[in-house]
């Protein structure tokens, strides 16, 4: 049996009209545009790939130019006319220097900042295998976000049906017991039915309404009415059927263990550049200066002296530095030892999921198949007993025990129906294949 929609105007009671989400792609579009965390790990992306520019910076040219104005105030002096001859001054005035410097440099032989450069090669590349996962790992907390409204609404819908059912059998009770064809333990058990799913059916708004902000977190937008998963599921087994082959696809695509990978290589080159402290450099110079002076105290004693051109090769050799090279390099291989740790973690995880997540699918086959037919099988129990009680044949206990079991069996079928589509988002997302095409094929599935 289809479990009924939840009416249109309790959902625009819940929900504003704008933002109006109608089914998976459109939230998905909506969570793009607006997912902080989603925008986060750009931006971090963005961050941490700037470090490639900048460590190859310290191997291409560095050219600084420098200007110097000084002015030196005195008495009783000297300074120099126009012809180079030693004047002396007794007035008061000022001296004015200027020089001008022009600086470059270009590194020929540095191999800690080449291991620097490669160190930030690798960790930009984790970090685009972290954002790689970042969307990937949008892909399922947007489904498992709009999954969880369908499942809030259909428990909503069953738990107020039920409550439609224990008000009327309350009711009955009410009349019978007038009647004199009831006892007052009927009447009052009826009645405390009846309480109790109403208890149940606010909890199941409060549900509803925590579901709608979950997804309205990602969206960045207020949900309207949503397309329903339809009835007619694919019950397809994973390809290819075997939990070994998810696994091994999981240690080669999943990007959350590439980018460990990338991790641990950036440590190994820092390492390098590390221990690169201890050796020489070399660098290729070339600077030009020129000097000039004039005093207020002698006019026309102005002195500018030739421009001076300096070419030649800068030797560097690292002799000692209280420890310091020594203290990074042994930092490094700690961060390296770290990080693969925490990569054998990640290989571990992955593995453990693909595995589960596998057998969650092909389980869920069955699962479903299952609580269908338990559905299509307390509906007619619950048939059976009410007829039976309308005839005196059956108590109201028997009664309300079968609408009670009719709504837990609904509830779980609609939960297994749902995570069986989730189960097999997140088999791809383990193995590192998810993408949006996955999305568009459930979003098929929606009606």
């Amino acid at each position: 049996m289809r479990v009924k929609l939840l009416p249109v105007l309790l959902l625009l009671a819940i929900a504003p009209l704008s933002g109006h989400a109608e089914d998976l792609m459109e939230a998905y579009q909506q969570a793009i545009a607006n997912d902080p965390v989603l925008s986060t790990a750009d931006a971090t992306r963005l961050v941490v790939a700037e470090g490639v520019p900048q460590a190859r910076s310290a191997l291409l040219p560095q050219l600084s130019a420098s200007l110097g104005l000084e002015q030196i105030h005195g008495s009783d002096g000297s300074t120099v006319d126009a012809n180079g001859n030693s004047v002396t001054t007794s007035s008061i005035g000022h001296t004015r220097e200027r020089d001008i410097s022009t600086q470059l440099s270009q590194p020929i032989i540095n191999f800690a900042s080449i291991a620097t450069l490669r160190a930030a090669h690798a960790t930009s590349d984790s970090q685009e295998q972290t954002y790689r996962a970042a969307l990937q790992n949008l892909y399922v907390r947007v489904a498992s976000a709009y999954f969880n409204v369908l499942v809030a609404e259909d428990s909503l819908d069953i738990n107020k049906a039920y409550e439609d059912a224990y008000k009327q059998e309350y009711e009955q009770s009410s009349e019978r017991f007038k009647d004199g064809l009831a006892t007052a333990a009927d009447m009052t058990q009826s009645q405390a039915y009846y309480q109790y799913i109403k208890t149940q059916r606010i909890s199941s708004q409060d549900n509803l309404k925590d579901a709608l902000r979950g997804l309205e977190q990602i969206t960045g937008k207020p949900t309207g009415t949503l397309k329903k998963l339809r009835e007619d599921l694919p019950m397809q087994p994973p390809v290819p059927n075997d939990a070994k082959a998810w696994v091994d696809a999981a240690m080669e695509t999943n990007p959350t263990i590439l980018a460990g990978h990338y991790a641990v290589t950036a440590d190994e080159r820092k390492i390098t550049a590390a221990r690169a402290g201890h050796l020489p450099t070399i660098s290729a110079t070339l600077n030009y200066g020129k000097f000039g002076s004039w005093s207020s105290a002698v006019p026309g004693s102005s002195a500018n002296g030739p421009g001076i051109t300096t070419v030649g090769l800068v030797l560097n050799v690292p002799i000692f530095s209280g420890g310091l090279t020594q203290s990074q390099v042994r930092q490094a291989i700690y961060q390296r030892d770290e990080d693969e740790g925490n990569l054998e973690t990640l290989r571990r995880q992955a593995a453990r999921d693909a595995n589960n997540y596998f057998n969650l699918v092909t389980d869920g086959i069955e699962q479903v198949s299952s609580a269908r037919t338990s559905q299509e099988a307390a509906t007619k129990y619950v048939a059976s007993m009410r007829a039976g009680y309308a005839i005196g044949t059956q108590t109201l206990t028997n009664v309300v025990f079968a609408i009670q079991t009719l709504a837990e069996v609904q509830s779980q079928y609609t939960v297994v129906r749902h995570q069986f589509i989730l189960n097999k988002l997140l088999l791809k997302q383990a193995a590192g294949t998810v993408d949006m095409h996955d999305l568009e094929d459930i979003n098929r599935l929606l009606q």
